[in-house]
């Protein structure tokens, strides 16, 4: 399965390490990675992949609770077809 995911918040220091470092215990695989600053505030957008027969989107999203908590970002993960029904005119 192909998800998009988002992260926003302030910036600071181990916010890609944290959201990264989940993916990897979650054997989603990083295909694409954009991430900016707007000043103090941190934007991030990454397309990954999983074999969703060992997950769900609900799975992964449940396991980023913890790692948004911590690092007091918003942290929301949809399919990538989902995400391209939404912007399609």
């Amino acid at each position: 399965m192909k998800i998009i995911l988002t992260v926003t918040g302030h910036d600071h220091v181990g916010i890609v390490s944290a959201v990264t470092s989940e993916l990897t215990r979650r054997n989603v695989n990083i295909v694409n990675i954009s991430q900016t600053l707007m000043e103090e505030h941190f934007t991030m957008i990454l397309k990954g992949e999983f074999d969703d027969s060992q997950q769900t989107i609900q799975d992964l999203q449940t396991a980023f609770e913890p790692v948004a908590a911590e690092q007091k970002v918003r942290i929301r993960i949809q399919s990538e077809a989902i995400f391209d029904a939404m912007h399609t005119i």
